[in-house]
């Protein structure tokens, strides 16, 4: 099971710890607390909720291309030959298409951070080496 502390998971979802807090403390997101007090968030849930917020979020700055994002895995469908992978970076939703082979190299699964790259109708990824 993967898991983020509260400011990668401010990070992955674009907002403040302090509104991941809120959020958690209102029960909009689910968390734990360990011993240390240390607020987690489970990688799946987190995925969950990315995808809640993104549909209440508005549509981004309308970035250029070249541009690279930081995103949770959100969904994936592996084929004989390729795999789609669905990605949430803050209000910004991608899908790849990318062969199996390389989602299987790279453990790609729901929960998952990723370095989103979009460059022209392509967008590959990569493991994200921020978490």
């Amino acid at each position: 099971m993967v898991s983020y502390r509260i400011g990668q998971a401010a990070e992955l979802l674009g907002v403040s710890t302090d509104t991941v807090r809120r959020w958690a403390e209102a029960g909009r997101i689910e968390s734990t607390v360990g011993p240390n007090g240390r607020r987690h968030f489970d990688g799946v849930e987190l995925a969950r909720f990315a995808i809640e917020l993104a549909g209440s979020t508005p549509e981004g700055s309308g970035q250029s291309a070249r541009n690279r994002f930081v995103g949770i895995v959100t969904k994936v469908v592996k084929d004989k030959v390729v795999a789609q992978v669905e990605i949430q970076a803050g209000p910004h939703r991608f899908v790849s298409v990318i062969t199996r082979e390389a989602v299987d190299e790279l453990d790609v699964a729901p929960g998952v951070v990723l370095d989103v790259i979009v460059k022209a109708t392509n967008v590959g990824i990569e493991k994200s080496t921020g978490f």
